[in-house]
């Protein structure tokens, strides 16, 4: 294996990998050794190598003996994740210091195996972190968002040996949110006590929450733009037409200023504006 094949396995492996998997693929130590002197590959620790552009987050978990798991992982794995600043990864119960002052470390052994090259942990040891890591409401968006891409089961992750917080979050996770923001608005409105329901279709279309009889409630998500913004728009006066009333918020108002959205909520309902007339 030359110094350019070398550089393309590295990438194919994530763009950080272990030095013995490279040399059972087939690179000699000597390759790997003249690769990093010639600053083609860089050092990450013992072990470990990465070409020089590789992702920052990858090789600050390799360096450290770490693998990112939680929000962190689940963002990466395509899952809906609320705005978490700081980076969360995993490390064995036996090990020592870990070096990661900027991340929240995880000590917990993990569900599922995990292979000594892997730096982003599975969905399944995702998800059960999260579960023991993320306030209720927002643990439930992540794991809804995960069965409704696919990327778990119900029925497989029962199987596993889980603690009861992801047991719970197992079997109330509902399939209808569009999104994660969907998944916390009916968490939220719950003492409300009045009949909430997601992706009912109105006026040829679903809406994302209908409070009792005429309230519509619509999130709007990083797609929401262009030609999609004005479809919702149009949407939103038929609606009106026809007696609902809409109350449209953004992915923003939910996670920054929820009072805000709340009073509008209440605010309607106060009007009798959820009921039919």
């Amino acid at each position: 294996m030359d110094e350019q094949a070398l550089c393309r396995e590295i990438r194919r492996l994530g763009g950080v990998a272990r030095t013995s998997t490279l040399v059972a693929a087939g690179a000699s130590r000597h390759r790997v050794e003249t690769s990093v002197a010639r600053g083609l590959v860089v050092k990450v620790r013992r072990g470990w190598i990465a070409v020089p552009d590789a992702d920052a987050e990858l090789i600050a978990a390799a360096r450290a003996g770490v693998v990112i798991t939680c929000v962190s992982a689940a963002v990466r794995h395509g899952l809906w994740v609320m705005r978490d600043a700081r980076p969360h990864v995993a490390a064995p119960t036996h090990a020592g210091r870990i070096h990661r002052a900027d991340a929240i470390v995880h000590w917990a052994s993990p569900t599922v195996p995990r292979h000594p090259d892997v730096l982003i942990d599975s969905v399944e040891n995702s998800l059960i972190a999260v579960a023991r890591c993320q306030p209720h409401d927002l643990a439930l968006a992540v794991w809804e968002s995960a069965l409704r891409k696919g990327k778990v089961t119900r029925d497989s992750m029962r199987m596993l040996t889980m603690p009861p917080a992801a047991r719970s979050l197992c079997e109330s996770a509902s399939l209808y949110s569009d999104s994660g923001l969907e998944t916390l608005l009916p968490r939220r409105l719950r003492w409300l006590g009045l009949p909430l329901r997601q992706q009912v279709w109105l006026i040829d279309r679903p809406v994302d929450l209908l409070i009792a009889d005429r309230l519509v409630v619509q999130v709007d998500v990083g797609h929401h733009v262009g030609a999609q913004r004005a479809a919702d728009i149009a949407h939103d006066a038929r609606l009106m037409l026809h007696g609902y009333h809409v109350i449209r918020v953004t992915y923003g108002q939910v996670v920054d200023s929820w009072p805000v959205v709340q009073d509008l909520i209440t605010g309607a309902i106060a009007r009798g504006l959820h009921l039919a007339r």
